[in-house]
């Protein structure tokens, strides 16, 4: 280590003896090495082209399998009970069959027949698996993430990495218990997303955050610890080898889990179902079938039960989906993951998230429990039922939560902000509220929520409040606002009022801000248009480890998304570019 000396001269401190502190050093070479292994290029990320995990194709089209084991055994349950259970098998009559297809085919003497036909049921579906995983493949190269597969009619997918939305590591429960994890890459468009199942869960997350690397606009690392390449019968035993391996020991995912800055208790989850929206019409359904059998409509229970069935069983798959939740930050972005039997953990990296919604039903109120929820590109397909999980970042949490929560999607907003951005946004209107309301003149729009209607522009994102018996807090980043809408009937007309619509991607945050004074909302249209043409051009969160480019003018803002840049290049594991 070098200094400036009383005397003006620089001399060199030699370093303490190793013996002194083996523990520091032991310590710090662990740490190096960690690094060393973070930094270094995964040997599935090289642009080669690999394949999936030998077991690939008997969990991809192990249900088929399932199946027709099942009506086989289920056919054969007879000749299976009398060779293991002789004595519960009744003397039938002579010249009265059994009915058992085996007895059949030997007294009509086609047994070799049959042989021949099951070996070749088997080598055929042998062959299929077989085939299905050698064509299988997929590469990691500098700019593209692409999977080829099928046998006789071929397809090719690609997703950018700078344009990748996220990549989500989901194990089911069966895969988990072999050591298996399917990962997906989150692309930004209908049907976009590109899978890659199954892989080790080490290897996933090796994976994982290589591409995570490449799309933040870092390169891997060249230096690569090579070793010699096994031949391929040995790289399938082990692949086999470990899969058993993790039947037996129960592998359960990722080693380095970052802590969670928010835990929810069980039976605050269960109690935030229960006092949910769909608590009511539960209720509504269940005194509708008590009157109709009381009064003997069974046309009502034949149309109500199913009903009843599926809230319920919806509510459940909501409480079990939100187990295990956790949400933390870490250097490509933000951490979530939930789910007891099928876990999920998706990384939301920076400038993915259009629209912040913070939310409160009336129900929840006297427990002071919110929920927060995005707007975010998916890659889903428009009949995929399980986009709406991907959407919530907080199923249910208390004051602090959310703060912590809001903390992590918007890092950049000033620490003596937060305050009096929960209190006027989220619990407001108070005293010396900075947000501009609905005039009296429209409390007739409103006539609930006329009062906390209302909205704030900010350096970075515009901010709507509504809503009094569902009360929100809805924020929108300038970088990712589409566009912005007035909207103006022959009544809002006459009363000098007029709709706002912030629009965004799809997703469970609508704004819809009624009953705004038609004057303001011409300045805010003016206003929100100008910021948010410059937060886009300024925008350079799809790579977010490259450094901001210089302010090339004065009159240039600075916004949010640059200082979260800087902030990721420093590896402080925040992240930015959503504000």
């Amino acid at each position: 280590m070098t200094g400036p000396q009383p005397d003006g001269e620089s001399r060199v401190r030699p370093p303490a003896p190793v013996h002194a502190v083996p523990e520091d050093v032991d310590a710090a070479a662990r740490r190096s090495q960690e690094t060393l292994s973070r930094e270094s290029r995964s040997d599935l990320s090289d642009g080669q082209w690999h394949r999936l995990h030998p077991l690939t194709p008997l969990f991809r089209g192990g249900l088929f399998l399932v199946v027709v084991i099942g009506i086989v055994l289920a056919n054969m349950r007879d000749r299976l009970v009398a060779i293991f259970l002789p004595w519960l098998i009744p003397d039938l009559p002579d010249g009265v069959s059994s009915g058992d297809p085996v007895d059949w085919v030997i007294e009509e003497g086609l047994l070799a027949l049959a042989t021949v036909v099951v070996l070749a049921a088997l080598v055929v579906i042998v062959g299929g698996f077989y085939l299905s995983w050698r064509f299988h493949t997929f590469r990691i190269t500098d700019d593209d993430v692409e999977v080829r597969q099928g046998i006789l009619f071929r397809s090719q997918r690609r997703a950018p990495l700078d344009r990748v939305q996220g990549v989500n590591l989901t194990r089911p429960l069966v895969a988990r218990l072999a050591g298996l994890a399917k990962l997906e890459v989150v692309g930004a468009g209908t049907d976009a997303n590109v899978k890659l199942e199954y892989l080790t869960t080490a290897n996933a997350e090796r994976v994982r955050a290589d591409i995570l690397r490449l799309a933040s606009g870092r390169r891997l690392a060249e230096r690569v610890e090579e070793a010699r390449s096994p031949s391929r019968a040995s790289a399938v035993s082990a692949a086999v080898s470990e899969g058993i391996t993790g039947l037996i020991a129960g592998a359960e995912g990722p080693d380095e889990e970052p802590e969670s800055v928010v835990h929810i208790p069980t039976g605050r989850l269960v109690a935030s179902q229960v006092l949910g929206g769909g608590t009511l019409w539960l209720l509504l359904l269940i005194i509708a079938m008590i009157v109709g059998g009381v009064v003997g409509s069974p046309w009502v229970l034949i149309g109500i039960v199913p009903a009843v069935l599926g809230i319920g069983a919806y509510g459940v798959s909501q409480i079990v989906k939100s187990l295990r939740y956790s949400i933390a930050p870490t250097r490509d972005g933000l951490r979530v993951t939930f789910g007891l039997f099928t876990t999920v953990t998706e990384i939301i990296p920076p400038g993915r998230v259009h629209a912040v919604e913070v939310r409160q039903s009336i129900f929840w109120r006297p427990f002071g429990w919110w929920t927060i929820k995005i707007n975010r590109l998916t890659g889903k397909s428009l009949s995929d039922t399980s986009t709406d999980q991907f959407t919530t970042v907080l199923p249910v949490g208390l004051r602090g939560d959310v703060e912590r929560v809001l903390r992590l999607l918007l890092p950049d907003v000033p620490e003596g902000e937060w305050g009096v951005a929960f209190e006027h946004g989220v619990l407001g209107p108070r005293d010396a509220d900075p947000f501009v309301n609905t005039p009296p003149r429209g409390w007739w729009v409103r006539p609930l929520s006329w009062r906390r209607n209302g909205y704030l522009i900010t350096p970075d994102a515009l901010l709507v409040r509504r809503g009094w018996i569902w009360r929100s807090l809805a924020l929108y980043p300038f970088a990712r606002l589409q566009s912005v809408a007035l909207h103006q009937g022959p009544l809002d007309r006459a009363a000098r009022l007029a709709t706002l619509r912030p629009h965004t991607v799809a997703g469970p945050v609508y704004g819809n801000l009624a009953a705004v004074d038609r004057e303001g909302a011409d300045a805010l249209f003016a206003q929100v248009a100008e910021r948010a043409c410059e937060a886009s051009r300024a925008d350079r969160s799809h790579r977010w480890a490259v450094a901001a480019p210089a302010v090339a003018t004065p009159a240039e803002p600075r916004t949010a998304h640059a200082d979260a840049r800087g902030r990721a290049d420093e590896g402080d594991g925040r992240i930015g570019g959503g504000s």
